[in-house]
Formats: structure tokens, C-alpha cells, sequence
């Protein structure tokens, strides 16, 4: 049986009196997009912050491509192949949409900002920007000022950055928030495909995505999971109806 690319496993992380995070575990395999939903304030964002390396947990374990990880800060981790998107743009609005790509390549080196410019001139890892940029349909907006996208194409930039990271899996908070029917369906194919070079732990709140594209799902409430399992299974589940699916039927 193969063994998962993301192991979590018993992850705690409290605020005070609030439990974010409550016994938390997960495995993310290979080849497969499990979906992580759950209602505003389930936790999810507590979760993610700690599976990146942004947010050190007060108890559990995280096992990444074998290796434990927990100890880990978010570039190790993304230098070990974790790559990311961002439920808020982490973009560099006034650099270019080439620049944004070429600061992935960049963070995969392991360089930082101050050496933009003379890397601008690596063939390399501008080679690396474009074919990233190719693979999400940017290419004709590569010299365009990010600020000038549309959001859509933002979110698509934001994928593209990490793909230079050549991730081993991603973890992607949100990509569909704010792409409307059209932009949704387009990431949604996309995704379908990615998921045969990398898995995809994903964030979302898109119930037609996640239903389209979930191997396995996980509910998160209250900080615990109270269900992991197919579409069918999760649709089928009372439990998940009456904390959030129910909940979602009635907005």
C-alpha cells in the first residue's frame, strides 16, 4: 500500500480558551485531492497555518514525503516540496506577472527579493516562470502589472508561483473564491489534471468543486473531524448534514 505523501496526526492548537485545532488527523495520498471543508470558524485556517510551517501546533505530529516536518518553518517545508496557495493574494501587486513567477523559482533556490533584478537575467529560472505561467494560460500576460489582472487571473497566478516550487503536493486554500461559474469550471479541469503530478490537499467552499474533484473529503467542525470519506459518504453522513451541509442548503 503506498504510503501518504501528508501524514497529520493529532494536532492541537488552542487560542486561550478556544480549541482551534482539536486532535486533528489527516493523510493526504498520492495522486488524490482531499478536500477539507467545514463552516466559517470550523478551524480550517488554523489547520492549513500549521500543515504549512506558519503556525507551530501545541501538540501532534506532521509527516511530509516521509519525513517528519513538525520542527519545520514554512520555506523548509516548501523547499522539501509543500507547495502553497493563498486564500488571501500573497502576490506582488506592482511587480509583473513574470516576476511574480520568477520570485517562486527564486524561493525554490532559496534567494530572496533583493536579487530580483539580476535574476531576471537567469535563463534558467525564467525558463522556469514561463513554463509555469504557460500551464495556466498566462503567457500573453506575462509583462502585465499584477495589480492589472482580473481576479480570476490572479488565482491562476498564484498556482503558476507554486508550480515553480516543483512540489511534491499542494495545499490550496480557496483557489475558486471569487473566479464566478465560468472561472470555477476552468480551475476545477485544471486541478483535475494536476492532481497526476502532485496531490492536493484542498481548502474550499465551492461544494460543486469539491464534490467534482474530492477522492476523500474531511469535515471539520469545531476544530475536530467528525467525518472523512467519499462524496457519497459525506452527502450521506447526518452528522455532516446538520453541522454543515444542512447548514449550507439553508443560506
Amino acid at each position: 500500500m503506498a504510503e501518504p505523501m501528508l501524514h497529520v496526526d493529532g494536532l492541537q492548537k488552542a487560542f486561550g480558551a478556544l480549541q482551534a485545532t482539536d486532535g486533528v488527523t489527516l493523510t493526504l495520498m498520492p495522486g488524490e485531492i482531499h478536500a477539507l471543508i467545514g463552516p466559517n470558524g470550523a478551524g480550517k485556517s488554523t489547520l492549513i497555518k500549521q500543515i504549512a510551517g506558519g503556525l507551530a501546533p501545541d501538540a501532534g505530529r506532521i509527516w511530509f514525503d516521509g519525513r517528519e516536518v513538525t520542527a519545520l518553518g514554512t520555506p523548509a517545508r516548501a523547499r522539501a516540496g509543500l507547495g502553497r496557495t493563498f486564500q488571501i493574494s500573497s502576490l506582488a501587486m506592482e511587480a509583473t506577472v513574470l516576476q511574480n513567477a520568477v520570485l517562486g523559482a527564486m524561493g525554490r533556490a532559496g534567494s530572496a527579493w533583493r536579487f530580483l533584478r539580476p535574476v531576471m537575467r537567469d535563463a534558467e529560472l525564467v525558463e522556469q516562470a514561463q513554463a509555469a505561467l504557460q500551464r495556466v494560460g498566462l503567457t500573453d500576460h506575462a509583462a502585465t502589472r499584477t495589480a492589472e489582472l482580473s481576479h480570476g487571473q490572479r488565482r491562476l497566478l498564484e498556482v503558476a508561483v507554486a508550480l515553480t516550487l516543483q512540489p511534491k503536493a499542494f495545499v490550496m486554500d480557496e483557489p475558486m473564491a471569487g473566479l464566478g461559474a465560468s472561472g470555477s469550471k476552468r480551475m476545477t479541469s485544471f486541478l483535475d489534471g494536476l492532481r497526476r503530478e502532485a496531490p492536493i490537499l484542498l481548502v474550499e467552499h465551492d461544494m460543486d468543486a469539491v464534490f467534482a474533484l474530492a477522492d476523500r473529503i474531511s469535515v471539520l467542525v469545531y476544530g475536530k473531524i467528525i467525518a472523512t470519506g467519499t462524496a457519497d459518504d459525506i452527502r450521506a453522513d447526518p452528522q455532516v448534514r446538520t453541522a454543515y451541509l444542512g447548514e449550507e442548503d439553508a443560506a
